[in-house]
């Protein structure tokens, strides 16, 4: 298969870059991006960040897929990218593109044909490397397909897949490595005239995907899907991630997300949400909220919890409820929260909205804050 690099016309020059600065990112200001649509999700720009998950069936497996993909909409993903590794994958995005209830990207490496196949498939997003599907006439093919359709294309780089002209030029993997090859890509883009482009700097290293980022947010105005990838298990990936993608959007950077975590694609999409939740850049929902536990602790808060996030899945209410075990901190935690208990032993104080408002016993906790959940009316 040949994977070679075309020769082509482009250098760093002739693609809209800017000089390296010393950044002066400030929390809360968003880093300026043109905007592409994904399917009529809109990415870039002004518009919210969405979040992005994908698919761990066999493509080819058209039911599986497609049930896999209504979970992840149903628990907020925004878009998701279905792998297109063979023929039957090719084959079966046609029907995967109709059932879907949430745009699909598909997701290919060398070859330009499943490409056609997707764009044919009308899929929302192409993610591949032009500059790695051979010759500048499957390279033409694949971008005038996605232009005619208004179809864009991701650009992913990642540290683990650098070429090796470019490795072989930095030593190791770094940040200038990363956005050297993706702005490789970008070119071979703006050669045939293509702009509707967002960009991946991918690392399993979260400081060196920072860094990547960070560089490309500095010299180029194209919309940014951030990740790390490969980060592993639920518990290190999350963890991973939150650091990673958390620190970035902090800094204003970013326009999309994809956590990539050893799980099922909704607890991503959880992970993604609740990292959005705690930046204030995605609307809540239930956002429960409970002390470490400590000598102090005179209920049984673990048991109440657990009642709670098994009762209280799937309300969609914008509601924080704080559940605080003991005298010290609780009372003035738990009157920040929409809903808050502060107890002690055996009985505790039902807050609103600041306010206290009952006396309630141990074994009525659960209740009370599911008839207040009820009662909740969010403001306007």
């Amino acid at each position: 298969m040949d994977i070679s690099l075309p020769v082509l016309n482009n250098t760093l020059a002739d693609v809209n870059i800017q000089p390296a600065k010393h950044p002066t990112y400030k929390v809360g200001v968003r880093h300026k991006t043109r905007q592409v649509n994904i399917g009529g999700i809109l990415v870039g720009g002004n518009a919210p960040i969405s979040v992005q998950t994908m698919t761990k069936t066999k493509t080819s497996d058209i039911e599986g897929t497609v049930a896999q993909i209504k979970q992840a909409a149903d628990g907020g993903c925004d878009i998701v990218r279905v792998t297109v590794n063979d023929k039957e994958a090719a084959e079966a995005m046609v029907e995967i593109v109709r059932q879907s209830p949430i745009p699909v990207v598909a997701d290919i490496h060398f070859n330009h044909v499943f490409a056609l196949k997707a764009i044919e498939a009308n899929v929302a997003k192409v993610r591949i490397n032009p500059g790695n599907i051979g010759s500048r006439d499957r390279i033409q093919q694949v971008l005038s397909a996605a232009k005619e359709k208004h179809i864009p294309i991701r650009i992913g780089v990642n540290s683990g897949s650098l070429e090796e002209d470019i490795l072989e030029k930095h030593g190791y993997p770094t940040a200038e490595a990363l956005f050297e090859s993706a702005m490789r890509h970008v070119g071979i883009c703006e050669d045939f005239g293509f702009r509707d482009i967002i960009i991946s700097v991918k690392s399993t290293d979260v400081k060196l995907m920072i860094e990547a980022y960070r560089l490309v947010a500095q010299r180029t105005d194209i919309p940014l899907h951030l990740g790390v990838t490969e980060a592993g298990t639920t518990k290190i990936g999350t963890i991973k991630s939150a650091v990673g993608i958390g620190t970035l959007l902090a800094e204003g950077i970013g326009d999309t997300i994809r956590v990539s975590l050893t799980d099922e694609p909704v607890k991503e999409v959880e992970v993604g949400k609740e990292i959005l939740r705690s930046l204030s850049l995605a609307s809540r929902n239930i956002e429960l909220i409970a002390c470490p536990t400590c000598g102090r602790l005179e209920v049984d808060l673990f048991g109440i919890m657990a009642q709670l996030e098994e009762k209280l899945d799937g309300v969609k209410k914008p509601i924080k409820i704080a559940v605080l075990g003991c005298v010290v901190n609780g009372p003035g935690e738990a009157s920040e929260a929409d809903i808050g208990i502060a107890a002690g032993k055996g009985v505790a104080i039902l807050y609103r909205k600041g306010e206290v408002v009952k006396r309630v016993k141990e074994e009525e906790i659960v209740q009370t804050i599911l008839e207040e959940v009820e009662k909740f009316q969010p403001q306007t």
